[in-house]
């Protein structure tokens, strides 16, 4: 079974909350309720959300500042405003802070959901799609491109996308590849050298090996999957 997408609702009304948790749990989603734009921001900017609704009036807060700033930190899912204000300057301000709709008080659940789903399926048709390893055959695959990889350039490119983001000094990736071998460190240089030739252009693969100066090598990009 497929998971529920998740939704994050940010109104600083627990009642109006719960009442949006139940209506759009009731359609299909995973709801979680912040009354907090702190809090909200904090949320916004980590992954693991699917979509957002934000009312513009958070107390002494305001939805359109939060949706400004969890765009300035990164945030790139969907966001739709909630707003009693009909008024087209406050409709383009939120859109201005970087909201993908706004929908005016009172409202439908049908018509939030319908229009939750359209910016959805406008994310989702934006988001690249990670090139693949194929462990049977070490080939590196995506939709244009295939490259064939030796073993240890499979290995290498299968470590690094392991941990992402996150960089492996040249002793690490050193004790986990060739331990035992009469090699010094300088052979995980080479093996990154070969892999950057065969990877280019890095937009051909969505990704690409940088170095990060005293930490070592990472995957900048979408990291290819298993």
């Amino acid at each position: 079974m497929s998971e529920l997408p998740r939704l994050l609702v940010v109104d600083d009304d627990p009642e109006i909350c719960s009442a949006l948790a139940r209506g759009l749990g009731m359609h299909g989603y995973a709801v979680e309720t912040c009354n907090r734009a702190d809090l909200a921001l904090a949320r916004l900017s980590a992954p693991g959300f699917d979509a957002a609704v934000i009312d513009v009036m958070l107390g002494a807060d305001s939805g359109i500042d939060l949706v400004r700033a969890a765009r300035a930190a990164g945030a790139q899912l969907p966001i739709v405003m909630l707003s009693a204000l009909s008024e087209v300057e406050h409709r383009a301000a939120g859109l201005a802070a970087g909201a993908d709709d706004y929908v005016v008080k009172p409202f439908a659940f049908d018509e939030l959901v319908a229009r939750l789903q359209v910016q959805q399926h406008r994310a989702a048709a934006l988001r690249p799609v990670p090139a693949r390893l194929h462990a049977a055959d070490h080939m590196l695959v995506t939709a244009t491109r295939e490259v064939q990889l030796t073993d240890r350039e499979f290995a290498l490119l299968s470590l690094l996308a392991a941990h992402s983001a996150t960089p492996l000094s040249r002793g690490e990736i050193f004790d986990r590849l060739w331990a035992g071998d009469s090699s010094s460190e300088n052979v995980v240089d080479v093996y990154i050298g070969y892999l950057r030739r065969k990877l280019k252009p890095a937009a051909d693969f969505g990704f690409e090996i940088v170095t990060i100066r005293q930490k070592g090598f990472c995957l900048e990009g979408v990291a290819p999957t298993c």
